[in-house]
């Protein structure tokens, strides 16, 4: 198949992000010419001199339009995208220079009509972006969940490095209205349709996750939100492990109890499961500060998920209220 990819990228007032991302794109290795849409949804601090900067290095198209979220404004850029092959991904991602390549020759070897890819930290990052960046994709947390090789064949790609073709995207319609949790629902779709998903292990992008403490807790605790509305919608996809976080925090709550009351093994446990945490996440990035607040980050994103899926397991399986009326916040008009 002969591949034409069109990068397709929403943005919501983050000119300095677009500056930083359009300039890892000039660097790309990859050899033959691709396409850049980028898509200003409703934004009030405006990309648009930035693209201007870019006209004689890139092939871009821009496009300004009506706040709608992330999903319907990546529709809006791959129904103007001129490739058969987008390439989705979030404002506040960096590409290393061989991304494309890395792409381009794992659609080569086992073509699918969609992908997802890693993302890991950058340098350059914070150390607090870098302890969520662990947190969110370590195996020892919910991050390993979200796929590995060993389930290559299934894998949920997200939207911040996510690529389907131009057949799969006329098939399902694209992305729906909710978010977060629109990029499982599309993978959910693509399936149902026919067709299969694939994790491109090399490739990676930098995600910087523009986020302090309060907006991370906020961001887990609508994934876990929106997790039991997925499963209700896709009953065949649902786990037992979206449950651990909630598990976890629940059995640390009994563990603390049972410690007052002279049983100290529970507790043990905890302390020995955090002790890994610290040592992964100190031995990927070689910082003791880090390592210190990995543990933080971990404990934030069990709360936040964990209290998020008990509370939206809770009312969507015993309300008769549509889950868009019982959470209108996670859903886009």
């Amino acid at each position: 198949m002969d591949l034409s990819f069109s990068f397709v990228i929403p943005v919501y007032n983050r000119p300095d992000e677009v500056r930083e991302l359009l300039e890892s794109m000039c660097q790309q290795t990859y050899n033959k010419p691709f396409e850049v849409v980028i898509v200003e949804d409703g934004s009030t601090l405006s990309s648009k001199d930035v693209i201007a900067d870019f006209s004689d290095r890139l092939h871009l198209s821009y496009y300004e339009k009506e706040n709608s979220g992330p999903g319907p404004s990546r529709n809006y850029g791959m129904e103007r995208a001129n490739g058969n092959y987008f390439i989705i991904l979030d404002s506040d991602c960096i590409l290393p220079p061989q991304y494309l390549v890395e792409v381009n020759n794992a659609l080569h070897a086992n073509f699918v009509e969609c992908y997802g890819g890693p993302d890991a930290a950058n340098q350059s990052f914070t150390t607090v972006q870098k302890a969520i960046n662990f947190a969110m994709t370590s195996i020892l947390t919910t991050g390993g969940i979200r796929g590995n090789t060993a389930s290559i064949g299934k894998f949920q790609p997200r939207s911040f490095n996510m690529g389907l073709s131009k057949e799969v995207f006329k098939k399902v319609g694209g992305y729906g209205k909710i978010h977060p949790g629109e990029d499982p629902d599309l993978t959910f779709r693509i399936w149902k349709a026919g067709y299969e998903s694939s994790l491109f292990s090399k490739a990676f992008v930098y995600h910087k996750r523009r986020i302090n403490w309060n907006k991370f807790y906020t961001q887990v605790n609508k994934f876990g939100m929106v997790r039991p509305i997925l499963n209700k919608w896709h009953p065949e996809t649902a786990k037992i492990t979206y449950w651990f976080p909630t598990v976890f925090c629940l059995s640390f709550i009994v563990a603390v109890l049972l410690y007052f009351l002279g049983i100290q093994l529970p507790l043990w446990f905890f302390g020995v499961y955090f002790i890994l945490i610290f040592s992964d996440s100190i031995i990927r990035n070689k910082s003791l500060s880090i390592a210190v607040l990995s543990i933080f980050a971990v404990i934030v994103q069990f709360i936040g998920y964990g209290t998020g899926f008990l509370k939206s397991s809770f009312l969507i399986n015993f309300s008769k209220r549509k889950p868009q009326e019982i959470f209108p916040n996670l859903f886009f008009k």
